[in-house]
């Protein structure tokens, strides 16, 4: 009998511990076991520390701008070389998918474009190669949520100065990857099941857009979205020919090299932090300006893509993190690209505040500060802190399961000495 008690006493053990371990790992997506670098609702204190940070941690140009209520309230500019301001451009690699998302959907509101029909009824120029899947299933809405069954994994890669850069029908056929690997773009899995991060299809978005406009895509864009808001310092253009634009570093401030990129709907936008404020302004005040309405806005940040039942992108738009009260999304779009480019964009819909960093020179300082301000903003971390998320759960999980095993001895030695 005593021994059947210990043992039970040892398997309770256990089923504790693996319990209070997944308390712990749930408490760590959670914010339970993080911090914020300041207290909620201090601007002041953030943009200090955040400033602190871009200052001892970016080795080459960053721009960084803070909103409240729709204003900017804070800006820093870390200089390594050239003049930094609110005019500097930089490229902004993936931050592009978010620019041709709201590209397509003014077409989705002028009813040239429909969300739900299949791509295969717009393009002419080119089509998904046939494959083991219903390539009808492929639409709009899937395309813009990375659900659309693509597998491509693209990243694309980068082409040198004086290289000339392969039509869009040539990189949607043979594309360049950002890796030494083949890729191709086509439908490897079921459409609509699974969320998987595809930069061929917004490949095929810029070809949507020009189908559906009969108009270059930079062009497109350019009337679109840039002229209204006065974006004049953002452009699709090669990067070392902006005058004004950042120079190229590497993660350790050395100088690099300048590159070109054929995906200009996926990777090849760049701008300023002055114009995406004029951008951001125009979303908060329910997207007039770009000629969206409050319910076009309000659906590129409805859920459409899950990772283990988290809504985690929208239409175009990243989703990371619930807001304070539960009802609505903290959104927008990070990129990065080699040799050292980041850029963070996000918004929280609910309070006008808003946080852009622009960086060349570190690969991931924005995305850093980024994340830090969803958790400041919202008191969890963001979906692309699962890294950090995880970590923050060891201490509690590892000392609440050092307190399970003590009471664990406890009882035993109480059971020993009771004889029972």
């Amino acid at each position: 009998m005593k021994i059947l008690k210990f043992g039970l006493a040892i398997l309770g053990t256990i089923a504790a511990m693996a319990i209070w371990s997944g308390i712990a790992v749930f408490g760590g997506f959670s914010g339970w076991w993080m911090k914020s670098i300041a207290p909620q609702g201090n601007h002041a204190a953030f943009i200090a520390e955040a400033r602190a940070q871009i200052d001892t941690q970016s080795p080459g140009n960053a721009a960084f701008l803070l909103f409240d209520d729709g204003e900017i309230v804070g800006e820093h500019y870390a200089i390594q070389d050239g003049s930094v301001d609110a005019d500097m451009v930089f490229p902004t690699a993936s931050f592009s998918k978010w620019i041709t998302a709201l590209g397509v959907m003014s077409l989705i509101e002028d009813g040239r474009l429909s969300l739900d029909a299949p791509i295969s009824r717009y393009l002419t120029r080119w089509q998904l190669p046939d494959g083991p899947f219903n390539e009808d299933q492929v639409t709009v809405r899937r395309l813009l949520s990375h659900t659309a069954g693509l597998t491509d994994g693209l990243g694309f890669g980068d082409y040198r100065a004086d290289e000339t850069l392969p039509g869009l029908e040539q990189s949607l056929t043979n594309p360049r990857a950002s890796t030494d690997r083949d890729a191709k773009i086509t439908v490897g899995m079921e459409p609509g099941t699974t969320f998987a991060y595809s930069g061929g299809g917004y490949l095929i978005l810029q070809l949507l857009i020009e189908e559906a406009t009969g108009q270059d895509y930079a062009r497109y864009i350019r009337e679109a979205i840039h002229d209204p808001l006065a974006m004049e310092r953002s452009s699709f253009d090669f990067i070392g020919e902006i005058d004004g634009a950042t120079p190229s570093f590497d993660a350790t401030g050395a100088p690099a090299e300048q590159f070109q990129y054929a995906a200009a709907g996926a990777t090849g936008f760049s701008s300023s932090t002055g114009d995406l404020a004029k951008l951001i302004k125009a979303i908060l005040t329910q997207g007039s300006a770009l000629g969206l309405s409050p319910e076009t806005l309000q659906a590129m940040r409805k859920p459409e893509a899950f990772v283990y039942g988290a809504g985690i992108w929208g239409l175009g738009t990243m989703l990371y993190a619930p807001t304070r009260s539960g009802n609505d999304f903290i959104f927008g779009h990070d990129g990065a690209n080699e040799p050292a480019i980041n850029v963070s964009v996000r918004i929280n819909p609910e309070n006008g505040n808003a946080f852009i960093m622009l960086v060349n020179g570190h690969p991931s300082l924005s995305s850093d500060l980024g994340a830090e301000w969803v958790l400041w903003q919202t008191g969890n971390p963001d979906f692309l802190s699962t890294e950090r998320a995880l970590k923050s759960a060891i201490l509690p999980a590892l000392l609440g399961s050092i307190a399970i095993l003590i009471l664990l001895l406890l009882l035993m030695r109480r059971m020993s000495k009771s004889g029972k």
